[in-house]
């Protein structure tokens, strides 16, 4: 992997470089390998992570097909800015 450094801006490399070793899982990968993991629960794990990979996929699947209504975004509630008079 490698990352451009631009007008000697090593903190946004960085940030960049963390950014895609996360996307690719890098950082997960390090943590499991830290401990040895059993074999069955190696299996147990990643069954786990398939039926999670399943289950996203299908209610990702239903919400296209308009079976179920999409999640309400927390970005859409309209933010009140606070008031500069405090009622007492």
């Amino acid at each position: 992997m490698q990352v451009s450094v631009r007008d000697n801006n090593v903190e946004q490399a960085l940030r960049v470089l963390k950014k895609r070793l996360q996307r690719e899982g890098v950082f997960r990968e390090m943590r499991l390998r830290k401990y040895h993991e059993k074999p069955s629960e190696r299996r147990v794990r990643e069954h786990a992570e398939a039926v999670r990979r399943n289950r996203k996929a299908a209610r990702k699947q239903a919400i296209r097909e308009g079976l179920i209504e999409a999640p309400k975004s927390k970005r859409s509630a309209p933010v009140r800015a606070p008031s500069l008079v405090r009622g007492g």
